[in-house]
């Protein structure tokens, strides 16, 4: 039987992997002296951020997982687990270290993928040698199988093993049952030394990890007078990194991260800073470590001042698709949660059933603590805004609220409570595994949403709102005025665009016009945002730019990429790509649609408009190839599912035009028709795009997309 407050203690434990990568992302790969000699006692986030953009250590959690509803058979196999990873994974680029075949872990076995060697031969020790398989990876993407078999080790290790065994082999799939186990085991444990010895049952007596884990834990009972900086000269000495091979062995981290458990006593704080100061992979080792301790200690053990605040619930990813890289903290932990009852093959319970399923990504504030990475402005003279605040004081829907409130406001100044439904490279500090961005809302769709203004509050008016920052263009919904003590549900539909891209939405408070000699004081409880209907907009590439993040990363706005060359000029945008290229927009969340797409052919011959994309090997491609105008489906691999002769001239722009209705594709353009039924397992969702294949080359223009 799950435990009752199992949704909040993923929660708690997904939180804390971000918190934790957070923490050690400032000092990966710094040494222990190095992080003593700088900061002497590390015991805060070394570095301020606008917003911290993607990691490795919360890209492969989330989007390996997904291996679970997207698996063939019944049941899981590690061969799942990598055409997620084929799947989500952009080529080369984002998602984790491409430090190159037969050095990156990762990379290495992405590459065996996608040159047909299977899961789980495409990690093990036999297929890339013990340096390679036998690197951190096993165990840093590895949490949420610990997460989704709450009390169930031995489940966890069952999946862990399967997952880790996609990329690594040896010490390197024992680290990922180790800390899997460990989670799993922290939501019933009763000591943290409970939580090590569970997950040890798990993998071999006489490997070198459970030799380096059975070290450091004697060597902490045995030498009771001394603290951690002295276990950690230990480590250093026994188990450094200079006696293991690769770029970033597993063993070596595992002993820190065992340290810090162990002389962390069950502290939260003082666990993830012990990791963090022993240095090596910091922000890999504290995630970890982080995710135990959440779960084991909860909510309440996690300071919101210090650790959350700074956060703010975001989880910015870096994904093959831009949509799926704008994430919230909740989101994560729904879907794990969501995961986590059907395998124990329990009904979710009543409180949960919202927030799990339809609300998914809706900000429902249902975990207590949670603010969705809602942000607050003032428009038309200053305020002081308070940091906002989840509440149970009162809920639309549910028994969460967040409460925001401000002061000094000045008569008819605008206050806005929003969520990002876009990110700017401008957003950002850095290019952290250089994430890309499509738009998870769209003209044509709603902005819904409800406030309240307590009982000790003032009444005031208010609207949902959507804002286009590009065109400088805000569409307003009805004017409301908020009465004390009840709810009010408030709404805006974008109209359609032409090139339009909406960045930001949620409710604007207008301050009444009465003047207060001491400034207008404003609270309002706010509740169950979300974004719903079919789009209706088109992407005009003379809109768009580039944005150069580094020299190593630059991406067109509004659009992610699996590979290939693109430039814009001239209010097009040039592709090209020696092999496959594919670009990505628009929501993996789109049903039924229709894209028209304003294509020009200029070499080779096949040129694509990409419909239902869900990821680099899941979707529909309808277009020129071979002479023919064709629909073909991608299924780890393209296959025609009709075609029909259509002459192609380079140099001529045609407008394609793309349904996908149920389980039918059908293309149109100058006239010809082709039309193809999948009844093979049909993918019925996603985003659009368009690629080239085999040395081709094309210009496009605009992409149109209508909601049916």
């Amino acid at each position: 039987m799950i435990q009752k407050d199992y949704p909040e203690r993923v929660y708690a434990g997904w939180l804390a992997k971000i918190i934790g990568i957070r923490l050690g992302a400032a000092v990966e790969g710094w040494t222990y002296e190095r992080i003593q000699e700088l900061f002497g006692e590390l015991t805060f986030y070394p570095a301020e951020y606008k917003n911290f953009a993607a990691d490795d250590d919360s890209n492969g959690p989330l989007f390996f997982l997904r291996a679970l509803e997207e698996k063939k058979g019944d049941t899981l196999t590690p061969q799942d687990v990598g055409e997620a990873l084929l799947n989500y994974a952009p080529y080369e680029h984002g998602f984790f270290w491409w430090g190159g075949y037969g050095i990156s872990t990762e990379h290495t076995a992405y590459l065996n993928l996608r040159r047909g060697i299977k899961a789980p031969m495409s990690g093990s020790v036999e297929q890339n040698g013990a340096a390679v398989a036998e690197q951190i990876g096993g165990q840093i993407f590895i949490d949420t199988w610990g997460l989704v078999a709450p009390g169930n080790p031995k489940l966890a290790a069952e999946l862990a093993g399967k997952a880790a065994s996609v990329t690594h082999g040896g010490n390197g799939v024992y680290g990922g049952i180790f800390v899997a186990s460990a989670i799993s085991a922290a939501f019933t444990a009763g000591s943290i030394r409970e939580v090590i010895e569970t997950a040890l049952k798990f993998i071999p007596d006489d490997c070198e990890y459970t030799r380096a884990v059975r070290a450091v834990t004697e060597w902490h009972d045995s030498h009771p007078e001394s603290g951690w900086r002295d276990c950690f000269a230990y480590v250093h000495d026994n188990f450094g990194y200079d006696r293991y091979p690769g770029a970033c062995h597993i063993i070596p981290n595992i002993c820190v991260m065992i340290l810090a458990l162990v002389y962390g006593n069950g502290d939260f704080d003082n666990t993830l800073n012990i990791c963090n100061m022993c240095g090596w992979d910091t922000d890999c080792n504290v995630g970890n470590v982080a995710t135990i301790m959440g779960v084991f200690r909860g909510l309440d053990a996690i300071d919101t001042h210090k650790w959350i605040r700074p956060v703010n619930d975001l989880c910015i990813r870096s994904g093959v698709l831009g949509d799926m890289n704008i994430t919230d903290i909740p989101y994560g932990a729904s879907y794990i949660a969501r995961l986590g009852y059907a395998l124990a093959g329990e009904e979710i319970p009543e409180a949960w059933r919202y927030p799990l399923t339809d609300g998914l990504n809706a900000a429902h504030f249902e975990y207590p603590k949670s603010t969705h990475a809602m942000y607050v402005r003032a428009e038309g003279g200053p305020s002081n805004t308070a940091h906002l605040i989840n509440t149970d004081e009162d809920a639309f829907t549910g028994r969460r609220s967040l409460k925001f409130f401000a002061t000094r406001l000045k008569a008819e100044q605008k206050l806005y409570l929003y969520k990002k439904t876009y990110y700017w490279m401008d957003d950002f500090s850095d290019s952290r595994y250089d994430p890309a961005f499509s738009p998870i809302l769209y003209p044509g769709q709603t902005v819904k949403g409800a406030l309240r203004v307590p009982d000790y509050g003032k009444e005031t008016r208010a609207c949902a709102y959507a804002k286009d920052t590009r065109a400088g263009k805000t569409i307003y919904g009805e004017w409301t005025r908020l009465e004390k003590g009840q709810w009010y549900e408030l709404s805006v539909q974008i109209p359609p665009m032409e090139g339009g891209l909406i960045d930001e939405a949620g409710f604007c408070i207008e301050c009444p016009e009465e003047k207060v000699k001491k400034g207008y004081q404003l609270v309002v409880l706010a509740d169950d945002l979300r974004f719903e209907g079919k789009p209706d907009y088109s992407v005009d590439m003379a809109n768009e730019v580039t944005e150069v993040w580094s020299e190593r990363h630059s991406d067109i706005t509004q659009f992610s990429r699996m590979k290939g060359t693109a430039e814009l000029d001239g209010g097009v945008m040039r592709v090209t790509c020696e092999d496959t290229g594919e670009w990505y927009t628009g929501s993996s969340a789109w049903t039924d649609y229709t894209a028209e797409t304003a294509i020009t052919p200029l070499g080779g011959d096949e040129q694509y408009a990409l419909v239902r994309v869900q990821g680099a090997i899941r979707g529909y491609a309808a277009g020129f190839r071979g002479g023919k105008l064709c629909v073909m489906k991608n299924d780890n691999g393209y296959t025609v599912l009709a075609e029909t002769p259509f002459e192609v001239q380079h140099g001529k722009e045609y407008i394609l035009k793309v349904t996908a209705a149920g389980n039918r594709i059908t293309a149109v353009c100058d006239g010809v028709t082709v039309e193809a039924e999948d009844t093979e397992r049909p993918w019925l969702r996603g985003a659009v795009g368009f690629g080239v294949a085999n040395g081709s080359a094309a210009e496009i223009r605009r992409i149109g997309v209508k909601g049916l």
